[in-house]
């Protein structure tokens, strides 16, 4: 494993997730946003730096994420690299002290906080974004928008819904510039952009790669592209397998080229293996679909510069020419082999 694969697992693995996995649970009493104290019988581990770092408080030790599935397992640094990559996307739980319900400090539905939101339109920031930034074209953000899937989100950001089986909005991924994250109270389940009857579902880690990738597909027919959210809750579980268990159904796992995108797919081959459908890995050429959509936008301006160049030669070839005299007279032209010149034959 190369080291930015290494270094994309610390980031996407907390400590607090190797711990309760190893069922150590929240000391609440004596925890605080900066330092969580977790116990199990007599061990006490404490969580730092927002889950990326740890120290124990009974000795010397303390690291990173693969230090401490090392300091738990009493194991070599490759066996805790393998046991991280196998964390990815597990949902750790809140702690006590903190709000477990947010959404109880909100004065409005999810329903009605999504509607009093604004569609993108053209050239509002949220667009720009998308369609400058993010290079997604005019008609899939349309299309997109039509079906009521994109809603101008505060300063510039863009909020993606996310629906169950139903069609209720249970929450929007949340993406600007600046800014990634989830809707305060929401649930992740999926975002859905195609025909609900669909028989390809192509499976990405974020709405925007979803969309990329059906600008790159362009659109393909009977095909659903959707997203998990960068998560893998129950209820996105439930949602996948809901779908991959229709009839003639194939789960496309297009997640992201790195180790968190392969664990992603594996997930997705198991799923696919327990609802007895087709399955398929397609990796994007890029590290997302984002910028592989991204890269192709950019060698098609390229290339469109490429040809107004060499037009504009030809065009200054063709002016010269006029400055010295004016084009020469085109040669006639030769009679075709076995004409005769001049009439018919034999007269």
């Amino acid at each position: 494993m190369e080291r930015r694969e290494i270094e994309a697992l610390r980031d996407a693995v907390s400590c607090a997730a190797v711990l309760e996995e190893a069922s150590f649970a929240i000391d609440a009493k004596e925890s605080t946003p900066r330092a969580v104290k977790f116990r199990r019988s007599g061990e006490i581990v404490i969580v730092t730096h927002e889950g990326r770092g740890w120290f124990d408080p009974l000795s010397d030790a303390k690291g990173d994420v693969f230090g401490l599935v090392e300091h738990l397992d009493r194991a070599g640094f490759f066996k805790a690299v393998e046991k991280v990559a196998a964390l990815v996307g597990f949902e750790i739980s809140a702690p006590e002290w903190q709000s477990r319900s947010p959404a109880d400090k909100c004065l409005l539905s999810l329903s009605d906080r999504w509607q009093a939101r604004r569609h993108p339109w053209p050239a509002s920031s949220t667009w720009r974004y998308l369609h400058d930034e993010r290079c997604l074209p005019t008609s899939l953000l349309r299309t997109a928008i039509k079906r009521d899937l994109l809603r101008e989100g505060p300063h510039g950001s863009l909020w993606a819904a996310h629906t169950n089986q139903a069609g209720e909005i249970t929450g929007w991924e949340a993406r600007g510039p600046q800014y990634r994250g989830f809707a305060t109270g929401g649930a992740k389940v999926l975002f859905r952009l195609g025909p609900d009857a669909s028989t390809r579902l192509a499976v990405t880690e974020a709405a925007i790669d979803a969309m990329s990738l059906a600008a790159i597909e362009g659109l393909r027919d009977g095909t659903l592209y959707l997203s998990t959210g960068g998560g893998w809750s129950a209820t996105t579980a439930a949602a996948l397998g809901a779908l991959a268990s229709r009839r003639n159904v194939q789960l496309v796992a297009a997640t992201d080229a790195n180790p968190q995108g392969d664990m992603f797919a594996e997930r997705l081959r198991a799923l696919a293996d327990e609802a007895g459908c087709d399955w398929m890995r397609l990796r994007p050429p890029e590290e997302d679909w984002n910028e592989a959509l991204k890269d192709r936008v950019k060698q098609r301006n390229e290339n469109r510069k490429g040809e107004g160049g060499r037009k504009e030669e030809e065009a200054c070839r063709m002016r010269a020419g006029r400055v010295k005299g004016g084009f020469a007279r085109p040669k006639p032209a030769l009679d075709p082999a076995g004409r005769d010149v001049g009439g018919r034959k034999g007269s």
